[in-house]
């Protein structure tokens, strides 16, 4: 079993930034895949940033390409996204998520953390 806490959500002003933690406890959380998506208000969820278990292999969404970071500090068993340049479209609840390999995590995951509001204001 693994378990997932985010947080780091909050409030910010359009062209701001903030940096998301996923901090992972249970079994060897190391060895996961952990990605980061997010769900807006009546939409789907949807895939926005993946990193390997060594941090080596790291995957985007276009629409945050170039702007978001996502990186991983094994020795904390946290991982971190880094979001610059924010828009009002990027506001959503962010989820982190658990896979055994970075195919697996972006598109089924195995846990899932229990989510963090990212507000961005015009």
């Amino acid at each position: 079993q693994v378990q997932l806490v985010e947080s780091g959500g909050g409030l910010v002003q359009a062209g701001g930034s903030l940096r998301l933690s996923c901090a992972a406890s249970g079994r060897t959380v190391n060895s996961d895949a952990i990605g980061w998506f997010r769900q807006a208000p009546g939409k789907e969820r949807e895939f926005v940033a993946a990193i390997s278990w060594s941090g080596g292999s790291t995957y985007y969404a276009d629409s945050v390409k170039g702007r978001f970071t996502i990186s991983r500090d094994n020795a904390k068993n946290t991982v971190y996204l880094q979001m610059n340049s924010l828009k009002p479209e990027d506001t959503a609840v962010y989820y982190c998520a658990a896979g055994g390999s970075i195919v697996r995590v972006t598109n089924r995951p195995d846990y899932w953390g229990q989510g963090t509001q990212v507000t961005v204001s015009s």
